[in-house]
């Protein structure tokens, strides 16, 4: 294999790989690696060991955080050009190259053989740090997470000794390298050594490629409708977020009718246009138009006239009116909701939810709207289902009997907006968790905060005051296991970030 392409500062391609889609961050490394095979990249981590260089790794630049673009790292090895998809006979799994994009996944996967995985729906996004930090996407409630049909990992580590070698890692509990897998399947990037290629396969499928994978829905039904600000009082806010919450608790199992359901309620700040539900659902099963059509009434009993979601209240375009599903075949309809990027400045925060928000928080919340910016909103995504079937400690990843997930989110172009809107976000989540310490503190309510979703105020004492560390909100009890794994396969601690984990 010949050697990577090397790029410095002065080459014109320079520019694209060290800015990531938060334009917040800009990374300034000497040299970017542009590999296209693991041996490229054994050669370029050990080439960054021998010189004493602080190296990172992008893939679809996507990291919410500037763990990749920090100034610190002089070696940044791309791997976007790792992207190859295909089925692999002597593992009777799919191979995905680490570099690959999530909607070039979807595509090869379906066109090739009829299959798919539960991932998220920005198809820019990266495989390389969405797989290992669970990987959640509209299939999950049916499919669970991506790292629940994870059957290998292929990974460049470092020894103690300073040698660079690639390990492969499975599920198989006899494998000697099975710690190094379970890692993978929750415990974040950037943490144990570079991905460089995962195989697919889902417990008990295969070895024909076409049951290997879940098979999507042949056609699924699209819904969106959006809540005015001026048809919304107080009452409508409260009753709209308890409606959504108590609907999630009672259909949050695995066999529920609507585990094909997958919905987002976007709480926008009011200088938007309101609150919007957009709905994916499984267009399979009998009745399912009746479905939606009830959980639609059910979540807006009592809240107020609602409208035709509008081009920018969400992603997914209108339909004819309020009441009017949409059915499509299953990868069209998965490429219209795919998130673009935004290439925007940004800042985000996550928690899981076990029950729906209590009466103070929803307070905390609506007053929070008042910031006068069309794009902050807390998004919150549907959960559960198959995500809970999976015992919390099977994986890395354990958040496994939540019942929503919640994203803060806030978009801005001009950097010199960046304190009005950080200050926003950080008020906003610290008050609806003030009576835990501004953070989500597990209890019978809440779990924590989501790996994919980094946010680096959960390490600063002066917004997180629970005496509760980032580690726990991340990994539960799952970080004691982490940190051995950490000492095994990077024990000088090569791969690290501001929340990379941490040797014991």
């Amino acid at each position: 294999m010949p050697d990577a392409l090397i790029l410095g500062p002065d080459d014109p391609a320079y520019a694209t790989v060290v800015r990531g889609i938060n334009r917040r961050f800009v990374g300034e490394p000497n040299r970017v690696h542009r590999v296209t095979g693991t041996e490229q990249v054994v050669a370029a981590v050990a080439e960054a060991v021998r010189d004493g260089r602080r190296l990172a790794v992008r893939g679809g630049g996507h990291c919410y955080e500037g763990f990749v673009a920090d100034p610190e790292v002089d070696v940044l090895i791309d791997m976007s050009g790792l992207d190859a998809v295909g089925w692999d006979e002597t593992r009777q799994a799919y191979a995905v190259g680490a570099g690959a994009g999530l909607g070039a996944v979807y595509k090869a996967l379906f066109k090739n053989w009829g299959v798919t995985i539960p991932g998220g729906s920005c198809h820019s996004v990266g495989v390389g740090g969405h797989f290992t930090g669970g990987g959640y996407g509209v299939l999950s409630r049916r499919h669970g997470l991506t790292v629940d049909h994870l059957y290998a990992v292929e990974v460049v580590v470092v020894g103690e000794d300073g040698q660079v070698r690639a390990v492969v890692a499975t599920r198989d509990p006899a494998d000697p390298h099975h710690d190094l897998w379970w890692a993978h399947t929750g415990g974040g990037g950037g943490t144990f050594g570079v991905v460089t290629r995962f195989w697919l396969r889902s417990p008990g499928g295969g070895p024909d490629p076409a049951t290997a994978l879940p098979t999507p829905p042949a056609e699924v039904w699209l819904h969106a409708v959006t809540w005015p600000w001026a048809s919304l009082d107080r009452d409508g806010f409260d009753r709209l977020l308890t409606n959504f919450g108590d609907w999630h608790e009672r259909h949050a199992t695995a066999a529920d009718p609507y585990a094909g359901l997958a919905a987002a309620l976007l709480v926008q700040a009011r200088a938007a246009d309101g609150i919007s539900l957009r709905t994916t659902m499984d267009a399979t099963a009998p009745d399912t138009e009746g479905l939606l059509r009830a959980f639609v009434a059910e979540i807006g009993a009592g809240v107020g006239a609602a409208g035709p979601m509008t081009q920018d209240s969400g992603k997914v375009a209108a339909p004819p009116d309020a009441t009017a599903p949409r059915k499509l075949r299953w990868l069209w309809a998965n490429q219209l909701a795919a998130g673009s990027d935004l290439e925007r400045r940004a800042k985000y925060k996550s928690a899981f939810l076990r029950r729906g928000f209590t009466a103070r928080q929803r307070a905390a919340i609506w007053a929070s709207l008042d910031h006068p910016h069309t794009d902050a909103v807390l998004q919150l995504d549907s959960f559960g289902g198959a995500i809970n079937e999976v015992a919390a400690e099977a994986t890395a990843y354990p958040h496994r009997d939540s019942v929503l997930k919640a994203q803060w989110q806030v978009y801005w172009t001009d950097p010199a907006d960046d304190d009005r809107h950080l200050a926003w976000i950080r008020q906003a989540y610290r008050a609806v968790f003030a009576d835990r310490g501004g953070v989500p503190v597990a209890d019978d309510q809440l779990d924590g905060c989501y790996v994919n979703y980094p946010d680096v105020d959960l390490s600063d004492p002066g917004w997180n005051t629970s005496g509760t560390p980032w580690t726990e909100l991340y990994f539960g009890l799952n970080y004691a296991r982490l940190q051995q794994v950490k000492a095994r396969w990077d024990p000088t601690d090569t791969f690290r970030h501001a929340q990379s984990v941490r040797l014991p």
